[in-house]
C-alpha cells in the first residue's frame, strides 16, 4: 500500500473516532428527547412541557460543563432524576472519546499522516528549482551539505526515520523537507515531488538495487527528460535502468577502475579531476607518482577486485589474483589463500611487484592487507577499499595511496552531474589532453585562486545573462577581454574559464584570443568577487564599455549626450 495522500488524516480522524462520535451524539439525543417527555410544571404549578430548542440549549451547556441553572421553571425531581442519569452517561460518552482521541494521536499511522501531508504541502510550496534525493545515508548527506552549499534546495525520501529526523538538526541553509518512507513505492515519489514542475533532478542513493532501479523508471515514464543519477555496482541492474532512458548510472567500482587508470597513466589529469569533482572548498589533492609499468596484485577477487583486474589488464599491465574461495570460472592463474598469510603473500612474490590492491568487503581484512603487503615490500603502491564510514580514520592512519570509498565516488559523480552539467562535460573531456596539459590548468587554477576549489559557475551569454554584450556579441568578443576587471582594465579577474560550449561543440581550458558569441555557455572557476565583476560586465552597458574598449563613458544619458559633444 501506498502512503495515505494529505486528504487521507482527515478519513482516518473520521473513521477512528467514528465509534466515540455516535456514542456521544446518541447520548446527547436521548438526553434531549427524555427532557422532553418528562413533565414539569411552571410557575404557577401547571403541567408543562420542555420544548426542543428549551431542551437542546440546556443539554448542550450542561454536557460542557458551563451549567446556567434549570430553565424556563424550577425542574421537578424527576427531571432531576433524568439530568442526573444523563450527565453521568455525558461523563462516560466524553471520557470514552478523549480516550479514543488520545490514542488516536499517539497511534503510529496517524502520526505518519500527519507527516505525510505537512511535508507534501512543504513541497508543493516549492517555487525554485529543487533535488530529490532517494537515500539519505553517507553519499546522500555528502550530497546535500554540497548542495546546499550551492544554494541548491532538496528534497529528501529515506527509509530510514532516524535519518529523516536527523535532518532538523542538519545545519543547512534552507529547510529541507524529508519523509521516511521506502523508494520503491511509487506514492512516496509522487508525494516528495517527483511529478512537481520544479523538480530538476533525480538521485536514486539507497543501498538497494531494486529500489533504485524503481526511482529510474518512476521517473523515466512520467518525465523522459528529468536528469536521474542512480547507484548500482551490478552492471545487468545497470543495463535495465539504462533502458529506461538516459540515467546516468554510477558504478562505484568502474568508476573507481577508471579512475586509476587515470591516474596511472596521468596523475596531472587525475588531481585536477578529483580536485572539480570535490567541489568548492575542497583542498588541492597531493598529485600522486603511481608505478606505470610492472606487476600487480589484487587480493579479493569480488566484483570490485574482477572489475579493477581488467582495468589493470586494459593498461598493459601483469594482474596476480590471490582469492582464498575462487569461483572456478576465472581465466586467470589465482592464488588460492588468505592475502594475511605471509606464505601465501611470499606465494605472490610481493618483493618483484610495484602494486597491492586489497579488494575484499572487509574493512579489517583490507587493512591488514594492507600493513602485510607493505611489510612484504614497503615501497608497493597501495590501493584499498573502504566499505565502512566507521573505518575512515583506520585508512587514513595507513596512508592508502589510493583508497575507494565507494560512497564518496558516487557522491562525487552525482555532484558533477547535477551541480553544473558543463562541469560533467568538462570531466568527460579532460582525460582526452595529456598530462602535460592539465598540469598547466592545475597551475592556472592555483596561481589565480590558491590551493582551495573557490566557487563553480556558468554563465550563459544570452539577452537575459548578459544584456550588456548584445551589441558586442554580434561581432564577437576575446575571452581575454571579457575577463579584464571592470573596476581596473589592465588587472584580471581571479577566474579560470575552464569550458566554451557552442551548441553541441566544447572548447576545453580556451586561450583568451577565443572570439565568443551569442548563445555560449562558459564553465568558470574563481574567487566570489570574480564572479560579481563577471556578472557586473555582462549586465551594465558602461562597465562592458569600459572593459572592452577601455573607456569610461557616462551612466546617465545626459552626460553621455555632454561627453559625445565634446568629442
Amino acid at each position: 500500500m501506498g502512503e495515505p495522500r494529505p486528504s487521507a488524516t482527515v478519513f482516518l480522524v473520521m473513521r477512528r473516532m467514528r465509534a466515540p462520535l455516535i456514542t456521544l451524539i446518541v447520548i446527547f439525543a436521548v438526553g434531549v428527547l427524555g427532557l422532553t417527555l418528562v413533565p414539569g410544571r411552571d410557575e404557577l404549578g401547571a403541567p408543562h412541557h420542555m420544548g426542543f430548542l428549551d431542551a437542546f440549549y440546556f443539554m448542550s451547556y450542561t454536557a460542557s460543563t458551563i451549567g446556567f441553572g434549570e430553565l424556563p421553571y424550577p425542574f421537578t425531581y424527576a427531571q432531576r432524576l433524568w439530568v442526573t442519569a444523563t450527565i453521568f452517561l455525558t461523563v462516560i460518552g466524553w471520557a470514552y472519546a478523549i480516550g479514543s482521541l488520545l490514542a488516536l494521536l499517539r497511534d503510529r499511522s496517524f502520526r505518519q499522516a500527519v507527516r505525510t501531508a505537512h511535508f507534501s504541502r512543504k513541497v508543493a510550496r516549492l517555487r525554485e528549482p529543487f533535488l530529490l534525493i532517494a537515500g539519505y545515508g553517507v553519499t546522500g548527506e555528502l550530497l546535500g551539505r554540497a548542495f546546499d552549499r550551492l544554494g541548491r534546495r532538496f528534497v529528501v525520501l529515506d527509509i530510514d526515520r532516524g535519518r529523516i529526523e536527523g535532518l532538523d538538526l542538519a545545519p543547512y541553509r534552507a529547510d529541507v523537507p524529508g519523509l521516511a518512507g521506502d523508494a520503491r513505492d511509487a506514492d512516496r515519489l509522487t508525494a516528495a515531488g517527483l511529478e512537481h514542475p520544479w523538480c530538476a533532478g533525480v538521485l536514486a542513493l539507497t543501498n538497494d538495487d531494486e529500489a533504485n532501479l524503481t526511482v529510474t523508471m518512476a521517473a523515466a515514464l512520467p518525465r523522459p527528460d528529468l536528469p536521474v543519477v542512480a547507484r548500482t555496482a551490478s552492471p545487468l541492474v545497470a543495463d535495465r535502468m539504462r533502458a529506461f532512458g538516459t540515467p546516468t548510472v554510477v558504478n562505484p567500482f568502474a568508476a573507481f577502475g577508471r579512475h586509476l587508470r587515470i591516474a596511472l597513466r596521468a596523475p596531472a589529469t587525475y588531481q585536477l579531476m578529483t580536485w572539480l569533482e570535490s567541489g568548492p572548498g575542497a583542498d588541492l589533492p597531493p598529485r600522486g607518482t603511481p608505478p606505470r609499468d610492472g606487476r600487480w596484485v589484487v587480493c579479493g577477487y569480488g566484483r570490485f577486485g574482477r572489475g579493477l583486474t581488467d582495468d589493470l589488464d586494459a593498461a598493459g599491465l601483469e594482474v596476480t589474483v590471490i582469492e582464498p574461495e575462487p569461483d572456478g570460472d576465472e581465466d586467470r592463474p589465482v592464488i588460492v589463500g588468505d592475502g594475511s598469510d605471509p606464505r601465501v603473500l611470499a606465494g605472490a612474490d610481493l618483493g618483484d611487484a610495484v602494486g597491492f590492491v586489497a579488494a575484499t568487503d572487509n574493512d579489517a581484512a583490507n587493512l591488514s592487507l594492507v600493513a602485510a603487503a607493505r611489510r612484504a615490500n614497503p615501497d608497493l603502491f597501495v590501493a584499498a577499499r573502504q566499505n565502512r564510514d566507521a573505518g575512515a580514520p583506520l585508512f587514513r592512519a595507513m596512508a592508502v595511496d589510493a583508497l575507494l570509498v565507494p560512497t564518496e565516488v558516487v557522491a562525487h559523480e552525482a555532484y558533477a552531474q547535477l551541480s553544473t552539467p558543463l562541469l560533467w562535460r568538462f570531466l568527460r573531456a579532460a582525460p582526452e589532453h595529456d598530462d602535460a596539459w592539465a598540469a598547466g590548468l592545475v597551475d592556472r587554477l592555483t596561481a589565480l585562486c590558491g590551493p582551495r576549489l573557490q566557487a563553480i559557475w556558468k554563465v550563459r551569454l544570452d539577452d537575459a545573462q548578459a544584456p550588456a554584450l548584445r551589441g558586442p556579441l554580434t561581432t564577437g568578443v576575446a575571452l581575454g577581454d571579457l575577463l579584464r576587471d571592470p573596476g581596473a582594465r589592465d588587472e584580471r579577474v581571479c577566474a579560470v574559464v575552464l569550458l566554451v560550449l557552442r551548441g553541441d561543440d566544447a572548447d576545453v581550458a580556451p586561450g583568451d584570443d577565443v572570439a565568443l558569441r551569442a548563445g555560449d555557455e562558459l564553465l568558470l572557476v574563481g574567487h566570489p568577487s570574480a564572479r560579481r565583476s563577471l556578472d557586473r560586465t555582462l549586465t551594465d552597458a558602461v562597465a562592458a564599455g569600459y572593459v572592452l574598449t577601455g573607456r569610461r563613458e557616462p551612466g546617465a544619458w545626459v552626460w553621455r549626450r555632454f561627453a559625445a559633444a565634446r568629442r
